[in-house]
């Protein structure tokens, strides 16, 4: 299913397409403090539907994952990076995404603050 997002402005817009059942709740710095719930997908099921420069990027830790947040209003609705073979990943942020229902979403508490 197809599925438009975007940050509170829509400065930064995306469509993706996904099965949206399940999220991640990682317990980062960063995702704890932003409150996101993650679902990754294949960078060719994520297309910007705005400019890329409208978004701002953000790299920690280990600067492998472009954070992309909006400039205008903050909010961060996904973030760019490459799993463990190689491939070009989106995650996004499902509460940036209004036609999903996030009580209904499975969610999967990962410990990303240990890694």
């Amino acid at each position: 299913m197809k599925y438009e997002g975007s940050c509170h402005c829509g400065h930064v817009a995306f469509e993706v397409e996904g099965d949206f059942e399940a999220a991640i709740e990682c317990n980062c710095s960063m995702c704890r403090r932003k409150g996101s719930l993650l679902a990754f997908v294949p960078h060719d099921r994520f297309v910007l539907a705005t400019p890329e420069e409208n978004a701002s990027v953000y790299r920690f830790h280990k600067h492998v994952i472009d954070h992309r947040f909006c400039p205008i209003c903050g909010v961060a609705p996904y973030s760019e990076g490459v799993d463990g073979e190689g491939n070009r990943m989106a995650a996004v942020n499902l509460r940036c995404i209004p036609a999903v229902d996030l009580d209904a979403l499975t969610v999967r508490k990962v410990d990303g603050r240990s890694f």
